[in-house]
């Protein structure tokens, strides 16, 4: 009997700070509607088989607590879990690391326009 079949994620990890299957379960279907759509966007069908989503969130699951675990294994030198340490894992994937800066220079955009639109509406606020 081969037990290598069972997939890469129910062996234990050595070195690793990743909890054992026992004792972590996650809740299934959380992302089904956002994937569903994405599958869409992608060209799968409008409303995509429930075990081709479930599939397609179980790699992904996988993928970014995968991520997640390595980036917080690069951390614990400095003992804080930084964004760059996820752009430092990134760093070979070209693609991926590109889109994540522009996802973050997004995200700061939008954090200065609320600041800026909060001091305006508190301007108005003080004016009435």
């Amino acid at each position: 009997m081969n037990s290598s079949s069972a997939g890469p994620s129910s062996k234990p990890r050595a070195g690793s700070s990743q909890p054992s299957d026992s004792s972590f379960k996650r809740k299934r279907g959380v992302f089904q509607k956002d994937l569903q759509h994405m599958m869409y966007g992608f060209g799968d069908d409008t409303n995509p088989l429930p075990e081709t989503v479930a599939l397609v969130e179980d790699i992904v699951v996988e993928y970014v607590t995968d991520l997640v675990h390595k980036a917080q294994d690069t951390a614990t030198k400095r003992g804080k879990l930084l964004t760059e340490d996820f752009l430092f894992l990134m760093r070979k994937d070209l693609p991926k690391l590109n889109r994540c800066t522009e996802l973050l220079s997004m995200n700061e955009e939008l954090k200065q326009a609320r600041k800026a639109f909060d001091v305006d509406e508190e301007k108005l606020a003080t004016l009435e």
